[in-house]
């Protein structure tokens, strides 16, 4: 037995662009025993995935985490996270680690200088590039999502109306210069013809609010912070298509081959963070040649310049017609 220990504390998106390499050390690595190392709240991503033989949850006590994972007796360590953290881990079990290039260096030069020397490769290959001394190829079967079936939604529940199809909204961002102002998100619904179900978090749910207030004759569900991760993926699952910012629920659609309309502001894809392997239909929105973008690699509380063009400036009547035209009929 081979026993390999992943590591990816957070967030949504980034675990789930580590899937192929759960996927891939599982089943082309004989007898191996796939170990993932990931903060407690995220655990749900992971609890259904078949490859993952067990998971270690990460509290916030390296002492304790330490002693935990030790017992293991691993061979191998797959940083995918690679900071001081993950650094203060590999050196205290003194293991075999392979860890992922961040390429942290080029980012800074891409947002303080405005110097792309990125690489034309998705962070998932990046990622994959970890596995090279095992000899391990890519099967090409994208990322992965496992569902458990107590959480699979009905559709029937939010409404009638959203089982001959709709299409998945989703509003969040960890960050705001990564979303669309509440008044163009509204001005981009008004004109979407089809059935509408909003999904987001907790936090979300007040502007889910506002845009189902503001469009009282449209067919819409506002489900921010009435479902579970797993059950907000089972709507983007069972969606035609679905509108994304830059946030987690954009990989989810990704891992579900779905049409993708992903909208970009204070980041770029050029970081290689765009929905991967995606239906082929799916389209990336973004002002070009701002000066400004991108302003950061993970986003602002607001825009550093104040004018907030990025987001402004989207071609939001364009992005409705391409929802409208992409929507497929039962």
């Amino acid at each position: 037995m081979v026993k390999f220990l992943i590591i990816r504390f957070s967030s949504i998106g980034d675990i789930i662009l580590t899937t192929p390499v759960i996927r891939s050390l599982k089943t082309q690595v004989e007898d191996a025993e796939i170990h993932f190392l990931t903060k407690k709240q995220y655990a749900s991503l992971l609890t259904s995935n078949p490859h993952v033989d067990r998971l270690h949850l990460f509290s916030g006590d390296m002492k304790d985490t330490l002693d935990q994972i030790r017992k293991e007796k691993f061979d191998y360590i797959i940083d995918l996270h690679h900071n001081l953290r993950t650094s203060v881990i590999k050196s205290r079990l003194r293991l075999l680690d392979f860890s992922v290039n961040k390429l942290n260096l080029k980012k800074w030069l891409l947002v303080n200088l405005k110097v792309n020397r990125m690489p034309d490769k998705h962070m998932v290959d990046r990622n994959m590039e970890t596995l090279k001394a095992f000899d391990i190829h890519d099967d090409g079967e994208g990322l992965d999502y496992f569902i458990p079936k107590d959480e699979e939604v009905d559709i029937g529940n939010p409404g009638k109306e959203f089982t001959k199809g709709y299409i998945a909204v989703a509003i969040g961002a960890q960050h705001a210069t990564k979303k669309l102002p509440v008044e163009k998100l509204i001005e981009l619904l008004k004109l979407i013809e089809h059935p509408i179900i909003i999904i987001g978090g907790p936090e979300d749910k007040e502007v889910g609010d506002v845009i189902c207030e503001a469009l009282p004759s449209k067919i819409i569900y506002n489900a921010c912070g009435n479902y579970s991760i797993n059950q907000s993926a089972s709507l983007v699952r069972q969606a035609r298509l679905l509108f994304s910012h830059d946030t987690g629920m954009m990989h989810v659609g990704a891992a579900f081959k779905k049409i993708t309309l992903s909208v970009w502001g204070s980041t770029d894809p050029v970081f290689g963070m765009y929905p991967y392997r995606a239906d082929s239909k799916s389209v990336k929105f973004e002002v070009k040649d701002l000066a400004c973008r991108p302003c950061s690699k993970i986003g602002y509380d607001k825009c550093p310049k104040g004018h907030f063009k990025c987001m402004n400036e989207q071609d939001i009547s364009g992005i409705a017609e391409r929802a409208n035209a992409l929507f497929i009929a039962p």
